[in-house]
């Protein structure tokens, strides 16, 4: 499990890697592997779930992790 953040600093993490490219208030699949390796390296446990994470954090369909959408993950994996 990974550390348990205030949402200040979640917004400041997601902040930094999402400003990477695009959007800056939305996570591309690259920012949100990048995010994941750096800050949260146990709840990537196999390369290939990089893929069926991305899809279960983009409810909306969009494309794009939004921060609502990257806290609720965080805060499920923190219980």
């Amino acid at each position: 499990m990974c550390a348990k953040k205030s949402p200040e600093e979640l917004k400041s993490i997601f902040e930094k890697y999402a400003a990477k490219e695009g959007d800056p208030d939305q996570l591309s699949k690259d920012e949100l592997k990048l995010l994941i390796q750096n800050e949260f390296p146990s709840l990537l446990k196999e390369p290939s779930s990089l893929d069926d994470l991305f899809k279960e954090l983009d409810k909306n369909g969009d494309g794009e992790i939004s921060f609502e959408e990257f806290q609720v993950f965080v805060n499920e994996k923190s219980k």
